[in-house]
């Protein structure tokens, strides 16, 4: 039972500070200065830290696996992409 409040807990961290990071990034894309730009820079930088340390912490335990993406999906976003760039 533990496991499982253990697991509920640390899920609602990581997506609180995904929520952190989308902030911070916001702030910097609309910052007016250059020090206010740098100072949300470098905040989102630590949350981004912050939120791969407990994504580690999770996948260690087995609470958080990444999926393997397909190689012809893969390849099918490079397409779509690579297209609006020379479009």
């Amino acid at each position: 039972m533990q496991n499982n409040q253990d697991k509920n807990l640390m899920q609602d961290i990581l997506m609180l500070e995904k929520g952190v990071c989308d902030l911070y990034m916001h702030g910097s894309i609309e910052s007016s200065t250059q020090n206010i730009n740098q100072a949300f820079k470098a905040a989102l930088n630590e949350s981004l830290c912050m939120q791969d340390a407990i994504y580690q912490q999770m996948s260690a335990k087995g609470w958080y696996q990444a999926e393997q993406a397909e190689q012809n999906k893969i390849d099918t976003v490079k397409q779509k992409f690579s297209n609006q760039t020379t479009a």
